[in-house]
Formats: C-alpha cells, sequence, structure tokens
C-alpha cells in the first residue's frame, strides 16, 4: 500500500450524536487513516480536538478494542476511577465488554492530537453509562437504552 497522503484524507466535523448529545463534539475533528489505507478488520483515526472540545460521550463497547496514543497535547482521560491526564506520548487501551467508560476532553489551552485504534465487529454495542444512549453497529441508529430511536438531528 502506497504512503497515506494525510493531507489529501477527508475530515470529519462533528459527531453523529442525537441532540443535545452531540454538543460537546462539535468541533472535534477526525481524519479516518485506516479508510484511506483500505482497512476493513481495524479502524485508526487522526483525531483533532480544540480546547474545550470532547472527543465523545462517555461509552464503553461490548465486542470492539479501543487504543489511544497522544501524539500532541495534553488531554483529560474520564472513566469510573476519575480523570487522569494523558500526554504526548501517552496511551491508554479500552478492552472489549469493559463497562468502564471512557473519553477524552481537552482542558488545556491548546490542541490535542491524538490517534485512535478500534477493532470493527458488527457485533458490537456501544453503551453509553452517563446518558440514556446506546448504538447498535449492525444498524448504526442511536437509540434510548430501552430502544427507542432518537429523531434525527
Amino acid at each position: 500500500m502506497p504512503k497515506i497522503d494525510i493531507a489529501a484524507v477527508p475530515e470529519r466535523k462533528g459527531s453523529g450524536y442525537p441532540a443535545p448529545f452531540h454538543e460537546p463534539c462539535m468541533n472535534r475533528v477526525r481524519k479516518a487513516l485506516g479508510d484511506a489505507g483500505g482497512l476493513s478488520q481495524f479502524g485508526v483515526n487522526l483525531l483533532t480536538l480544540a480546547p474545550g472540545v470532547w472527543s465523545s460521550q462517555r461509552h464503553w463497547h461490548s465486542a470492539e478494542d479501543e487504543f489511544v496514543y497522544v501524539l500532541s497535547g495534553e488531554v483529560v482521560l474520564v472513566t469510573d476511577k476519575g480523570e487522569e491526564p494523558l500526554r504526548a506520548g501517552d496511551c491508554a487501551a479500552f478492552p472489549k465488554n469493559d463497562s468502564n467508560g471512557h473519553q477524552l476532553v481537552n482542558r488545556s489551552n491548546a490542541d490535542a492530537l491524538c490517534l485512535e485504534i478500534g477493532s470493527r465487529t458488527q457485533d458490537d454495542v456501544c453503551l453509553y453509562p452517563d446518558i440514556d444512549l446506546m448504538i447498535d453497529a449492525k444498524d448504526h441508529v442511536f437509540t434510548h437504552k430501552d430502544g427507542t430511536p432518537y429523531p434525527k438531528r
């Protein structure tokens, strides 16, 4: 596979979360490097978080592993155990089916750049422990935890 031209990879800004859950993530920017390289078994994203921006709502996956590596800047990792700063060179791993939800929040005054890596499976359900939200990888529809769909934004 030839070298990926990162500058040519399209940016995806914001999130698909239903209102109002999308608001803290409105200015997050992802570049799907794995997709650009033709990968299908796992995803690789280059994530840019401006000051005050969240990577996601706090979540966990039933069937997907996740890994994050901080390339530059500083973020706060939020889990059930509390908050922990992650700086350039730090990393964290999130095994599948571990209900200790996680998210990254940029509370610094500068952009943070992270590499996100995660497996891809159609058997995954992503759950959000702090809010009434879940999504099934089979249909990619955000629902309440009782299965009722949220309206599209």
